[in-house]
């Protein structure tokens, strides 16, 4: 019995590869996870935990415009091209839409260029989080920490990814997904140390 498991494990594995190299994704991505929930698990283990307590407040705030707006509709940047779509408003709900890839899946960007420097929380509807680029350079710039926002904080807002930023520097937000259903999402950025009694 534990030959015929293992013998449908490989199965899987195979055939997920399989399905990957079809859909002419690199040779590097053939061994993704082929879940949004692997993927959320993964950056989990990359990222360290946020302190619930600092956050659980901004992301109520959050959660207030993620249900009442403002709302913004947007497509991102398609991978690659040039992004010319932002979400820098402050106190804003962006319900994004990514587009497909050329290979399987779908991923996009969109420019954020902060007013003040500082620490802030990038609020997704979805478990997936993002990565963020300085748009000049090209280089990635450090998460310092990954929040899971508990349904008790907020129902429509799942995870918070903390971030410091500098005045007037344009970054790029890149976001992926494997299915369909998590292309489209609510984006909410707030800062992390702010008065949340306004706005």
């Amino acid at each position: 019995m534990k030959t015929w498991h293992l013998f449908k494990k490989t199965l899987l594995a195979s055939g997920a590869a399989a399905l990957f190299a079809g859909c002419g994704a690199p040779a590097s991505e053939t061994s993704e996870p082929t879940s949004e929930a692997s993927l959320s698990t993964q950056e989990q283990g990359l990222l360290a935990a946020c302190d619930p307590v600092e956050l659980a407040e901004v992301a109520e705030h959050a959660c207030v415009h993620s249900d009442f707006g403002p709302f913004e509709s947007i497509t991102a940047a398609a991978l690659g091209a040039p992004v010319l779509v932002d979400v820098s408003l402050p106190h804003t709900a962006y319900n994004i839409t990514l587009p497909e890839t050329n290979y399987c899946g779908w991923g996009g960007r969109v420019a954020f260029i902060p007013e003040e420097s500082g620490e802030l929380a990038f609020l997704v509807s979805r478990q997936r989080g993002l990565r963020i680029y300085d748009a000049a350079t090209g280089a990635e710039i450090a998460r310092e920490c990954r929040y899971d926002v508990p349904s008790t904080v907020c129902g429509s807002l799942k995870t918070g990814i903390l971030a410091d930023v500098e005045a007037g520097v344009e970054y790029h937000l890149q976001f992926l997904a494997l299915l369909e259903q998590n292309a489209q999402f609510t984006l909410v950025i707030e800062e992390a140390a702010h008065d949340h009694t306004e706005g």
